[in-house]
């Protein structure tokens, strides 16, 4: 059962005047170059866990600021949180590696859109006016599914998804 409880915003990490970000997951220490080069255009890089080595973190800073949480395999992460909430031009974003660890009801906490990964299936859901997004795997290919990123469009009051599939090169 979820929590029906707000969220305390007093230490909400803002992002203002962000106009695109890109969603990204389960890296387990790969970063193509074809990864790296897409996203060269984004405002904001939001990771939903199971990053690898703390270099590829440091590689992702490079291009853009970045928003991690600690996934499952993520052992040498002890300091990133496994939950993050983020603001992007008033927007609430709700960040978490495994779906089904979420413990707390999105719509009546005010969330935009909640932002996992863990499972590498890429999907866009919208339940309850809220928006929950799995961007996929741009890590080691597994199981059949495609390398994936999403990329959000930040409009006034609204986030436009998309998923995009990348060649494995």
């Amino acid at each position: 059962m979820t929590k029906s409880i707000p969220i305390d915003t007093g230490a909400l990490r803002r992002f203002d005047s962000i106009k695109t970000l890109a969603l990204i997951s389960d890296t387990h220490g790969l970063l193509r170059d074809s990864v790296t080069e897409a996203l060269q255009r984004f405002d904001l890089i939001v990771h939903a866990g199971d990053v690898g080595p703390r270099t590829l973190l440091q590689r992702l800073e490079a291009i853009a600021p970045v928003v991690a949480v600690r996934g499952n395999v993520d052992n040498e992460f002890t300091s990133l949180p496994s939950t993050e909430l983020i603001s992007v031009n008033d927007q609430l974003i709700y960040v978490l590696h495994d779906l089904s660890l979420l413990n707390l009801n999105p719509a009546i906490a005010g969330i935009a859109m909640v932002v996992s990964g863990h499972s590498h299936q890429p999907k866009i859901d919208r339940r309850h006016g809220v928006l929950y997004v799995n961007p996929g795997s741009i890590g080691p290919r597994r199981f059949r599914l495609p390398v994936s990123f999403a990329k959000v469009a930040c409009h006034e009051r609204e986030f436009v998804v998309e998923l995009v599939h990348l060649d494995q090169g």
